[in-house]
């Protein structure tokens, strides 16, 4: 049975797949669960919700609750329990992680047809040509595989963002830069692999943007609960 909940001029009402509708007397959210009593049998019913979190994933933090050869976990960011990351970041980058309990939504994104657009800031060694970003905008041969068109331009201005712990390496005789990439496929560690395919390895990787979801304000470690109408792929 499909339940929903909405309100109407008398109030909350419950929605049931057969149209029928019953006023709710009691209304709770518990732990991510909706406890409520109807008028028409007074019985308690739990109706399980959905749950969408935006985190922003520190530098060194695993995309899963289990600590794995001593590294850090989302265990420890007091995250609910009940939600899982949908898709991945490495353990050496950072930015935009969603996690939820919408299995649904989690099957597509982790999709291998999936082409949801994914945008990052990434700090690459030495200035690229405009050449060289032409190349990765139209595609790579990395390995065994051909790279899907993407979006990359240089920063400008170049963005203030808060130093990493442990800071990236600097040399002072090469400038690095910082570039922003979109890409629709997810393919492992591809996008440092493109930036290296061109001459320039990423010193450091920040995962901006999922779909039309932004990293926003949030600092590292931080997160926040959305609706599932703020989910914007």
């Amino acid at each position: 049975m499909t339940f929903s909940i909405c309100t109407s001029r008398e109030g909350f009402v419950l929605e049931i797949e057969t149209g029928i509708q019953q006023e709710i007397i009691k209304l709770e959210n518990v732990s991510g669960c909706i406890l409520l009593m109807t008028e028409s049998d007074f019985s308690v019913k739990k109706v399980f919700m959905n749950r969408y979190i935006l985190f922003h994933k520190p530098f060194g933090v695993l995309s899963q609750f289990t600590p794995e050869d001593g590294a850090r976990s989302l265990k420890e960011f007091n995250l609910p329990s009940d939600v899982y990351a949908a898709g991945r970041l490495d353990k050496d980058s950072e930015g935009l992680l969603l996690l939820t309990n919408d299995g649904l939504l989690i099957e597509r994104l982790l999709n291998p047809k999936s082409d949801k657009p994914k945008t990052y800031w990434v700090l690459v060694e030495r200035v690229p040509t405009e050449e060289e970003l032409e190349k990765m905008r139209r595609g790579l041969k990395i390995e065994d595989y051909l790279t899907k068109p993407c979006k990359v331009q240089i920063l400008d201005p170049q963005p203030d963002v808060p130093p990493r712990d442990p800071p990236v390496r600097v040399r002072k005789t090469v400038q690095d830069i910082w570039l922003e990439i979109t890409i629709t496929e997810g393919k492992n560690r591809q996008v440092r692999k493109m930036s290296a395919a061109i001459g320039h390895p990423t010193l450091r990787l920040i995962r901006k943007k999922l779909g039309q979801m932004e990293l926003g304000n949030l600092l590292p470690g931080e997160w926040k609960e959305i609706s599932a109408q703020e989910i914007k792929l």
